[in-house]
């Protein structure tokens, strides 16, 4: 079992963020921060990045960026917490589950108010809510 701790905006659907080591972050650095809307953090990652590349020897440059991309797979998911607290999200719930889609059950099955902010009443499984 994973733990997943929950996000909540006042207009915007519920955002899970795993706890663990963020492989993808590890990996794609600057572009997984992108993908997961904390540009600032893709484009400070893609910067520093790019200041390695440029300011050091090429054994040195390697072994900077392997550092510096194990340090974002070990902290990505914190700083991705933090990005969404800078954009007014707010830690509500931790839940426990297999995958993500679990962790989405898990949490309306405690909150099924969420479940309108992500379809229309017409679209519920139980029909109109």
């Amino acid at each position: 079992m994973k733990s997943w701790t929950v996000h909540l905006h006042d207009t915007r659907p519920p955002v899970l963020v795993r706890e663990g080591f963020a492989w993808g972050a590890a990996s794609a650095g600057p572009f997984w921060f992108m993908a997961h809307s904390a540009w600032m953090l893709g484009a400070l990652v893609l910067a520093s990045d790019a200041l390695i590349a440029v300011f050091t020897e090429e054994e040195t440059t390697i072994a900077l960026l392997l550092v510096a991309h194990w340090c974002l797979g070990l902290w990505g998911h914190d700083l991705r917490r933090w990005a969404l607290r800078l954009r007014g999200y707010r830690v509500v719930h931790v839940v426990a589950a297999r995958d993500a889609d679990g962790a989405f059950v898990r949490l309306l099955s405690v909150r099924p108010d969420l479940a309108d902010l992500y379809m229309p009443a017409a679209q519920h499984p139980v029909g109109a809510a």
